[in-house]
């Protein structure tokens, strides 16, 4: 993948895989380092072109500081698997909050947040309180993230079962 499309950077949120397949699936791919979080639920790929440091290793997030090795530019990267639960979550918020009033370079979050920012995000399945969507959007917000869209479906995952009443 990384040797066809010359990414500089993977993430892979819920592998479902044991950690200790991270080295063998470095390899498969072409990258030439990867990274962990403790959870086990984020993995990280990154090119040779880069110095990484691990500057937060928690449950529901990694987070990377990049530097490019010949331009010297140092970029942050935050790697999101968020708990179902939005009580759960808090802690992530909270993680997110203290890096935001420090960061003082390019800084991209991204990942699975287990919640939506509205309504047209969500189709069937349990509903969603307005509390979650209140927390998640004032967390993006208050750190001054934005969303830079994407490509493809909206609707990425589906649990298989039909419509419950």
């Amino acid at each position: 993948m990384h040797r066809q499309h010359d990414f500089d950077f993977v993430g892979l949120m819920e592998p479902m895989q044991d950690g200790s397949k991270l080295e063998l699936y470095r390899r498969q791919i072409g990258f030439s380092q990867a990274f962990s979080n403790i959870s086990n639920k984020v993995w990280a790929f990154v090119d040779e072109l880069y110095d990484v440091t691990i500057l937060y290793d928690m449950e529901q997030q990694l987070t990377l500081q990049m530097t490019h090795t010949e331009t010297r530019i140092v970029q942050n990267v935050t790697l999101v698997y968020a708990k179902c639960d939005a009580i759960e979550r808090i802690e992530l918020w909270d993680s997110l909050y203290a890096m935001a009033a420090d960061m003082d370079v390019p800084w991209l979050v991204g990942g699975d947040f287990n919640v939506i920012w509205d309504d047209e995000e969500k189709f069937g399945g349990r509903p969603v309180t307005l509390n979650e969507v209140d927390d998640f959007r004032h967390c993006m917000n208050t750190c001054n993230l934005f969303n830079l869209g994407f490509n493809g479906s909206i609707y990425t995952w589906w649990n298989g079962r039909a419509e419950e009443d």
